[in-house]
């Protein structure tokens, strides 16, 4: 039986597409923040045991939460981009978790995960020697544009896959997987990214679609109608 499962989440972001001054995981919908939404959704899972959330230099907006649901949560100083907040958080980790433990990231800003997607990421991806990633099959039709602006060409759809989170990978080789990218200078988009890297292979675990990020002041709205059905049902 495993112990518990930390998660990290990046929250070091501006989130400048979005064009608020509030950076998007401070926005509040449903009366609270959209981290407060992620956070509660990570933490209720009997499975994980405290979260990282890994903050820019000069956060207002932090309202320093120590624990959130009954769990322990800390907070450290990211770094210029995603793939070093991550390392930053990993670092910060409690002793007790082990180099071979799984760690799950999770965006700050996926404030709508199903507890059964997490549910089912958790069961496959320790079962798996790399680990794991939520994903979703493409299922639009892809066309590659032009300079222009025309169409190039129509791209296969087969064995395409979005990449979500959370992702879970064992806490040392994830390290590690970053720290070489970051050497190489790749700014790696997904832990997963960084794992294909080292020749692994992580494992797709499909998850809902509704498990979208929060980007534009149309996906905020999105969700707080999301939230509206549930308060209705």
């Amino acid at each position: 039986m495993m112990g518990g499962l930390w998660v990290v989440v990046p929250a070091a972001g501006r989130g400048t597409r979005f064009g608020s001054e509030i950076p998007k995981q401070y926005l509040e919908v449903g009366g609270q923040s959209v981290l407060a939404w992620t956070l509660s959704t990570l933490l209720a899972h009997p499975l994980v045991a405290g979260a990282v959330v890994a903050l820019s230099a000069d956060d207002p907006w932090w309202p320093g939460w120590t624990q959130f649901g009954g769990k322990p949560v800390l907070a450290c100083v990211g770094g210029g981009t995603r793939a070093a907040s991550v390392l930053a958080a990993l670092q910060v980790l409690p002793d007790d978790v082990r180099a071979d433990d799984f760690v799950l990231v999770h965006d700050a800003a996926r404030p709508n995960l199903a507890e059964a997607d997490l549910e089912r990421l958790i069961e496959r991806g320790r079962e798996d020697p790399v680990g794991g990633l939520l994903a979703a099959p493409v299922r639009d039709t892809l066309k590659r544009a032009g300079d222009d602006g025309g169409v190039d060409g129509t791209e296969p759809r087969e064995r395409l896959w979005r990449a979500l989170t959370p992702q879970m990978f064992r806490r040392l080789q994830l390290t590690r997987a970053l720290d070489e990218a970051a050497g190489a200078g790749i700014d790696v988009t997904d832990e997963s990214m960084a794992m294909e890297r080292q020749g692994l292979r992580p494992l797709l675990v499909e998850g809902r679609e509704t498990n979208f990020k929060i980007t534009t002041p149309a996906d905020l709205e999105r969700f707080a109608f999301i939230l509206s059905l549930r308060v209705a049902a």
